[in-house]
């Protein structure tokens, strides 16, 4: 994780600085710190450093925070925003520019905690791989490619959003026992597995995935084929 802080005051930087690093050694966290004492010295070092969070003072000689942030959305949409201020007087600009959170002056450890924990919760957690062996070279497959699979021949065939067909020699049951721990994955029949994620429609009885291809769903388990779809649909929309 890597944190900017920028403020023109020296003992500002300082003092959210040592307060976030006693939060994340607490929590195990890896982080790196980058301070700016204005906001031109931090838009010069954000064209080629990625910052997950960025804590910006609004009230600084110079350039004010909000401008800074308005030139910084322009190449950067993702990077967390955090207004520390001594005053909420600028909450629609803050929503203009998407900002998380405004971290008033005089704030205690207790309001850092408890935004730490909302960031770390809006962070993704890092993409599920697959380690395939294919033609003796070892390839990493992340989850999110994989549109479906299917078992024929004691050949698996594997369908991605590459458009490539990736074919490697194993067991149905060797070949899904990871995906199957993932609330994405759905194995339709004997020798096919989904990924929810590519999936436009089901209609009992079998499913439109995203890539045109229609995979017909067993009878016995027709019932828990809309019952997953349904779970992954209402956990995606966040209800």
């Amino acid at each position: 994780m890597t944190i900017a802080i920028v403020d023109d005051i020296a003992e500002e930087r300082i003092l959210l600085r040592k307060r976030l690093e006693k939060i994340l050694l607490q929590k195990n966290i890896e982080f790196h710190f980058c301070e700016y004492e204005n906001g031109e010295a931090f838009l010069k070092a954000s064209k080629n450093q990625n910052f997950t969070v960025l804590f910006l003072d609004i009230y600084m000689d110079g350039i004010n925070g909000i401008e800074i942030a308005r030139n910084f959305r322009k190449f950067n949409k993702d990077c967390m925003l955090i207004f520390t201020t001594t005053s909420r007087d600028h909450a629609l600009e803050g929503f203009q520019v998407r900002a998380m959170h405004y971290l008033v002056k005089p704030y205690s450890e207790e309001d850092l905690i408890s935004l730490f924990d909302e960031i770390l919760s809006r962070i993704p957690a890092p993409e599920k791989i697959l380690e395939l062996k294919i033609n003796g070279s070892d390839l990493q497959v992340p989850f999110k490619t994989i549109i479906y699979a299917e078992h024929f021949s004691h050949m698996i065939r594997i369908f991605t959003t590459t458009g490539k067909e990736l074919v490697i020699r194993q067991s149905f049951g060797t070949f899904t026992a990871p995906l199957i721990e993932d609330s994405r994955f759905f194995i339709c029949n004997r020798g096919t597995i989904i990924n929810m994620e590519h999936a436009v429609d089901f209609d009992g009885t079998m499913f439109l995935m995203n890539n045109g291809n229609k995979i017909g769903v067993s009878r016995e388990l027709s019932k828990s084929a809309r019952q997953h779809f349904m779970d992954y649909l209402f956990q995606k929309e966040g209800f």
